[in-house]
């Protein structure tokens, strides 16, 4: 018999959770939503230690941590602990790089390379970014390897785990770290305090974020093309968010009031924010596309390494 105990959804507290709790506010969704403002590496450990069933996060993090435990995997099991199971955001994420406010010597991202980038964990979208960043900047180059064989260098000279973004904005202006990345909007009333300062800005070549579910809630078919079966909790979280975010485009205003007054952004960061993000009419599935363009993205920023056994199907419980 199936369980009825409410789902434990984690999300990031930010403006993209609006339609969250649009679903929960007038749609009835029975879930006990968990705030991780950390971001998504910290969702993934939640999900493995079974602290959360469901997680809404950032696309990159998602596969570079599925990748990786099919990398380690020395049974060939290629579960990870979670599968991805829909869309939430359709448009790229914009990640500001930012320096402490009293750091004149950084000047323009390219003074970045080999400095020390602070990241929120070790496979966390703001880590897999920092690579994407180097491998668009040529900062990756190969290096001899013992044996012979090839590696990559590391762009950076170290990286600091700091967990929070409040950490972050504390380490750039402390010289712990001399540079972060961070979702822009959530970044740029910080700046606007005079608290850190922008250097630059990338973009992610994806869809930006991504819903997956445990495996325990995933019933797995025979066969790549066919979709596994769901926890009837999770298909019912899935048309829960459909209606959420229908009710977001419907009502802006309301969105703008709620990410102004419960969210700490002013009502001007709102209205443009709201100018540059698409959700998806029905979250249900995942493109395969996607997930393999991420891979070989990932692969050549060198967060995962080709040739290590990675399977995109694999990844995917339901697909587009």
């Amino acid at each position: 018999m199936a369980s009825t105990r409410p789902l434990r959804v984690g999300f990031v507290p930010e403006h993209f959770s609006t339609p969250i709790h649009f679903a929960k506010k007038h749609f009835g969704l029975d879930a006990e939503l968990i705030p991780f403002p950390s971001g998504t590496g910290h969702m993934i450990t939640a999900l493995r230690s079974s602290e959360i069933d469901v997680g809404i996060g950032l696309t990159e993090g998602w596969i570079a941590g599925l990748g990786k435990a099919q990398e380690e995997s020395k049974s060939g099991d290629k579960d990870g602990g979670y599968r991805l199971v829909g869309t939430y955001v359709e448009t790229p994420l914009c990640w500001a790089i930012s320096t402490g406010a009293t750091r004149p010597e950084i000047k323009t991202v390219d003074s970045l390379q080999r400095s020390r980038i602070g990241v929120s964990r070790i496979g966390s979208g703001s880590y897999v970014m920092g690579y994407v960043l180097a491998d668009e900047r040529g900062w990756i180059l190969p290096t001899a390897g013992i044996g012979g064989s090839i590696e990559q260098s590391s762009p950076f000279s170290d990286t600091v785990v700091l967990h929070t973004f409040e950490k972050l904005r504390q380490a750039v202006n402390s010289g712990e770290a001399d540079f972060f990345m961070w979702e822009y909007f959530t970044s740029k009333r910080y700046y606007d305090k005079g608290e850190i300062r922008k250097v630059g800005e990338i973009y992610t070549p994806w869809s930006s974020w991504k819903i997956v579910a445990s495996t325990s809630l995933v019933q797995q078919q025979q066969g790549d093309d066919v979709d596994d079966k769901l926890d009837p909790r999770v298909d019912d979280l899935l048309d829960r968010l459909n209606q959420g975010i229908k009710h977001f485009n419907e009502n802006l205003e309301e969105a703008v009031q709620y990410i102004s007054t419960e969210l700490d952004y002013s009502e001007e960061d709102a209205r443009e924010w709201l100018k540059t993000v698409r959700f998806p009419k029905r979250t249900q599935g995942v493109d395969p596309k996607v997930v393999v363009s991420t891979i070989e993205l990932l692969c050549k920023a060198g967060v995962l390494e080709v040739g290590k056994g990675i399977d995109a199907n694999a990844m995917i419980a339901q697909k587009r």
